[in-house]
């Protein structure tokens, strides 16, 4: 099981999802869901993701979260302070034969609880992603996002990640394309600034 100690100013630990995490995810990526769409961000379905979106990744161990011990320590039901998936999948939908989808590594299903928001999580766990594109020798760190969420989009842009497209399929949401070069040299650190909380979802 892969994990990393990503933050400093807390005990912050980044580990492969297992099935007990389920649950914690599940409700993670509901309240996501849920406060997304009530600021008409239609992103993801509302009321969050069925367990079986969510089971193969954590069979395949491309889901990964972000421990919050002083949750863990506080005797509350666990819900991760993250999650982001890493995979090889590109969507076929958005990414072409010419984009060479087999020179990238895509993130999905980022998010960040809300009472943890502005502190930088989001950007830590781009940087990690970044490396582990880098180090296993591929070009880019890629990632669709709503196609109407300006914020959003902005928020990539200022990370280093480059538009490519946008694909307007009238049944996805999502399907602004972003990406940005795997570099070993990224800090994977965290950038605490506030920022809306909107611009801490993708795929």
């Amino acid at each position: 099981m892969h994990s990393d100690t990503l933050h400093p100013a807390r005990s912050l630990t980044l580990r492969n999802a297992t099935p007990d995490d389920l649950p914690g995810v599940l409700a993670l990526l509901a309240d996501a869901a849920g406060w997304l769409h009530g600021r008409g961000i239609r992103q993801w379905p509302v009321g969050g993701f069925p367990a079986a979106r969510i089971e193969p990744l954590i069979a395949e161990g491309t889901l990964y979260v972000l421990d919050d011990e002083e949750d863990r320590e506080g005797g509350r039901p666990h819900v991760p302070a993250a999650t982001l998936a890493l995979d090889g999948h590109a969507d076929p939908e958005f990414w072409r034969r010419g984009d060479h989808p087999e020179t990238g590594l895509y993130v999905h299903k980022l998010a960040v609880k809300r009472s943890l928001s502005g502190q930088g999580m989001g950007e830590t766990l781009l940087d990690w992603a970044t490396l582990r594109a880098a180090s296993n020798g591929l070009r880019w760190l890629r990632l669709d996002c709503s196609k109407n969420n300006p914020g959003l989009q902005g928020y990539y842009r200022k990370l280093g990640f480059r538009h490519v497209r946008t694909v307007d399929l009238p049944h996805r949401a999502s399907g602004a394309l972003f990406q940005r070069p795997a570099d070993l040299a990224s800090p994977a650190v965290p950038h605490p600034r506030r920022r809306r909380a909107s611009r801490a979802y993708s795929g």
